[in-house]
């Protein structure tokens, strides 16, 4: 330890303590005999104050409190995968194999095991020249994963020697010589202090989608792999569920799933059912590729602070490997209540709704280190961090800051509506609040991976949608009756959309997850009853007629037919589309005859 200090002053999760004039600011700290751990938030002088992660009832003046001299850090190598972490980096299996089922206060444990051995295999060989950010080894981490091994940061040289075989991650599995000579050992694990973004060659704009198989977000509100969007809703409009689905279903490599604040039955919810999930792309569980931290609402408040970091940075390292991460955060309103927690307790002057003024650009430093760049090292490896943060506004006030700050920053806002909820249509996006503007620069992908006409169909959806609540108006004040066959045909189409299209099932076997293939195809059939409707009417055709066609139910329970079958069902229907709709022309022409 490198300094000793004494606490002064204790104010919740805020202790104060002097004597810790050789401390550095965000140094990490032991405090009290207990030895919590903190994390020096500010300096005055030789006093120090320390947000401290742990329970602080029953401390007192007097008490020690000594520096480690090391920022908060997390330790990232072979053992990530598949575990649960608390918001400060431990893990939750082994404390419960420890202590039972409540954390205890002052408890010391090591995030990653240092007595299990992985098997690295190198890639590069003796004489190699290698850089920061060079893969020298693999270590297959899960049935899935395959766990990079990279030189660190500040090492640059050849490698003098290379081993293959089982090690532990404190052993080391090369030695790099250094141009002045210096040799370096190169082992599995490394540190990172958690505020620090790991850095990386060149940041490239996203141009490819990620894949959710959500309906209303992979044709309606796209978000590109690297991209960041918000999820804001008020309670019970199903933002956990949206979270849950994405991090089940995205063509992401590996998953971090941040509960930070939340009520710990949702949590519960996300350890019981992601080890039983099957991921789509190898059949194994979904836990051989996602990284938990959870960080429930009844853990100390500082500690939801810094789990929005830890996860982000777990995010960096495999994003550095050359994966495709996909992060989600449930929720980052309860991480700014934290900050508003601990800066009133630091008395600085208050914000808007007694938020901290450096709200905003806090919340842009975490969303700032996605993105989609050009990793360290000497192949040109690309790897994608897309971040996904659901927003708790008080009752379902999207003016409130926290959103307001979000939306400032996010380029894709999937807004949750309370009425859509309580109607039971799920997901409760709405679809004219929401937005993507990463629209544009994927249309192109999807034009040219999914069907040539694909944005000039998702172009008249949005259309249809829009001429329906303007029609809506009308109807409240007219009745139906009043609007013309074009017009009724409009509403039809619409409620087709919705009710057919946009209602998603996330607890159905087969309606949980849509691929890109059959979300055209079921788009298809209800606008192609449209656009050939419209054209039965400009025949002559009866409006009640195209209405009661028997192929119309079929298309609404397309939803469940199942991926194999889907192609052949779409050429059935289409079929069968044209002859019902030919026949309601020609028995109009007939009766006028």
């Amino acid at each position: 330890m490198v300094e000793q200090g004494r606490i002064i002053k204790v104010s919740g999760p805020l202790v104060v303590a002097e004597g810790m004039r050789n401390a550095n600011l965000f140094d990490v700290v032991r405090v009290s005999h207990h030895r919590l751990i903190g994390e020096i938030i500010e300096m005055h002088g030789d006093e120090a104050s320390i947000q401290v992660y742990e329970e602080t009832a029953g401390l007192g003046p007097g008490e020690p409190v000594e520096t480690t001299g090391f920022p908060l850090s997390v330790e990232l190598g072979p053992g990530l995968i598949g575990n649960i972490y608390d918001g400060i980096q431990r893990p939750l299996e082994k404390i419960r194999v420890m202590v039972g089922s409540n954390i205890t206060r002052g408890i010391e444990i090591e995030a990653l095991d240092r007595n299990k051995k992985w098997y690295f295999k190198p890639v590069l060989k003796k004489g190699d020249k290698v850089k920061a950010g060079d893969i020298v080894g693999v270590v297959q981490e899960t049935v899935i994963v395959e766990h990079r091994i990279m030189v660190p940061l500040g090492v640059d040289g050849t490698i003098e020697e290379i081993r293959e075989g089982e090690f532990t991650i404190e052993d080391y599995v090369a030695k790099v010589r250094k141009d002045n000579g210096q040799i370096v050992d190169i082992k599995m694990m490394q540190k990172w202090p958690v505020r620090k973004g790991r850095p990386y060659r060149e940041k490239l704009p996203p141009e490819r989608p990620l894949i959710t198989g959500q309906r209303v977000i992979d044709t309606l509100f796209p978000l590109a792999k690297g991209g960041v969007a918000a999820v804001p809703g008020p309670f019970g409009s199903g933002k956990t569920v949206v979270q849950h689905q994405l991090a089940k279903w995205t063509d992401a490599d590996i998953v971090v799933y941040i509960g930070c604040g939340e009520r710990g039955n949702e949590m519960t919810d996300v350890l019981m059912e992601f080890p039983k999930l099957k991921d789509p792309k190898t059949g194994e569980s979904l836990m051989q590729r996602t990284v938990l931290i959870a960080n429930t609402s009844d853990m100390p408040v500082a500690a939801r602070e810094a789990s929005i970091y830890t996860g982000i940075t777990i995010a960096e390292y495999f994003r550095d490997m050359g994966y495709s991460v996909a992060l989600m955060a449930d929720s980052t309103s309860r991480w700014a209540e934290a900050l508003r927690e601990m800066s009133g307790r630091l008395e600085e002057m208050p914000g808007e709704e007694g938020y901290p003024a450096y709200l905003g650009s806090r919340l842009a430093q975490f969303y700032e280190r996605a993105g989609r760049v050009i990793c360290l090292g000497s192949d040109d490896r690309e790897g994608t961090i897309t971040a996904i943060g659901a927003v708790s506004p008080p009752g379902g006030d999207l003016s409130e800051p926290v959103t307001q700050a979000t939306l400032r920053i996010v380029k894709v806002f999937w807004g949750l509506d309370s009425s859509l909820a309580y109607r039971r249509h799920f997901p409760a996006i709405n679809w004219l609040r929401s937005y993507s503007l990463y629209v544009d620069r994927l249309s192109e992908w999807m034009n040219k991976n999914v069907a040539r006409n694909w944005s000039q169909l998702r172009a008249d959806v949005m259309k249809l949608l829009q001429e329906e609540a303007e029609l809506d108006e009308i109807v409240r004040l007219v009745g139906i009756d009043a609007l013309s066959p074009q017009d009724r045909l409009t509403l039809e189409a619409a409620r087709s959309i919705r009710e057919d299209y946009l209602h998603q099932n996330a607890f159905h076997e087969i309606d949980t997850y849509t691929s890109l293939n059959k979300q055209y195809k079921m788009l298809s059939l209800i606008m192609d009853f449209y656009y050939k409707g419209k054209k039965a009417i400009e025949a002559g055709a009866d409006i009640k007629d195209l209405f009661n066609i028997p192929v119309r139910e079929r298309i609404g329970r397309v939803k469940y037919v199942p991926e194999d079958e889907i192609d052949n069902v779409y050429i059935e229907l289409e079929k069968k589309l044209d002859e019902q709709i030919n026949a309601s022309i020609k028995k109009e022409v007939e009766a006028n005859a």
